[in-house]
């Protein structure tokens, strides 16, 4: 047993996410400064209005039953990719981990709010590099989910 929830195994490679995945549901990725601080508060909070949430801010990495037979690997790619910005966002330190946990409520981005958290894994930064690169292969556009914002985009009344 570990001392510390930050104690945890690191996972090296996005095939060993997707064996987590294959073998367990209930998965989410955190993008935090980790366990220790995270269990400490056990809730998240809005960041436009300082409001309290009923649960740590997730992001699942359950597959869904629409994706079929597609490759859990690019599922799970494209669920690591899609946060991968919030380390330069949130400073030093903000890194992802694994964590199974119960889906309580929604976010105001309507992302999972979880609770009875159990820390299983870091996730490497050579899992997000390889993340990115299998997303870079894929055929159509795609990047993170903090993406410009439409003023600075084309006209969206056009």
């Amino acid at each position: 047993m570990s001392e510390s929830p930050d104690d945890l195994p690191t996972l090296h490679s996005l095939d060993e996410v997707a064996e987590w995945m294959a073998r367990a549901r209930h998965l989410y990725v955190r993008w935090s400064r980790g366990p220790g601080v995270d269990l400490a508060a056990s809730s998240s909070v809005d960041e436009l209005t300082g409001t309290p949430l009923p649960g740590l801010s997730a992001n699942s990495l359950d597959v869904e039953p629409w994706w079929q037979d597609r490759p859990i690997r690019l599922w799970a790619a494209r669920r690591l990719y899609d946060y991968c910005h919030l380390p330069r966002l949130r400073g030093e330190g903000v890194r992802p981990w694994l964590l199974r946990g119960r889906e309580a409520a929604r976010g105001p981005d309507n992302e999972p709010l979880v609770r009875d958290v159990e820390p299983l894994a870091w996730i490497s930064r050579k899992v997000i590099e390889e993340a990115t690169q299998e997303i870079e292969e894929q055929p159509g556009p795609w990047g993170p989910v903090r993406r410009r914002p439409w003023r600075e985009g084309p006209d969206p009344s056009r």
